[in-house]
């Protein structure tokens, strides 16, 4: 009885924090002038406009793929998301420059860990925007996925958070 009051309620649901990855200006996917971003077609999450050229874990999890070129990393979360943090749009034809890495594939995380090190200067002087989405890639496991955007953010401070 108090199962199905719960579930009618609302309660008990399982709600998961994904904290920023860096700090910056928090910003709607929608705001992200990139279609594969702005339309969710890779899965909802918000942006950071960073102010800082570093990336760190949000979570605790496994390093699913480090992008060779650096400007992106895929971790599965302890708590089951699939999170992509894409440094900037079109980066990868960087190909690495101005991209530090410092986790493999298959590399255990602990949230806070340094994933990436980026030159923001060196990157927007090469006519890239630095603009970060951080997207759950497998949204549909979750009933909702919240962003708080409109705000600075510092990193690990909350930026998604989704309901199981």
């Amino acid at each position: 009885m108090f199962a199905k009051l719960k579930e009618k309620l609302g309660l008990g649901e399982a709600l998961i924090e994904v904290p920023a990855p860096s700090s910056g200006k928090a910003v709607p996917l929608s705001e992200v002038n990139d279609p594969t971003f702005s339309q969710e077609i890779l899965g909802k999450g918000a942006a950071v406009q960073p102010s800082e050229g570093r990336i760190v874990s949000p979570v605790d999890g496994t390093v699913e793929l480090m992008f060779d070129t650096g400007h992106a990393v895929s971790l599965h979360s302890a708590s089951g998301a699939d999170i992509l943090i894409h440094v900037g749009l079109d980066t990868v034809q960087l190909a690495g420059k101005h991209f530090t890495v410092h986790k493999k594939n298959g590399d255990p995380v602990k949230k806070g860990d340094l994933l990436i090190e980026f030159d923001i200067p060196a990157i927007q002087a090469a006519g890239y925007d630095t603009v970060t989405p951080v997207i759950i890639c497998n949204t549909e496991a979750f009933s909702s996925v919240t962003a708080a955007t409109g705000s600075d953010v510092t990193a690990l401070s909350p930026l998604l958070t989704l309901k199981k």
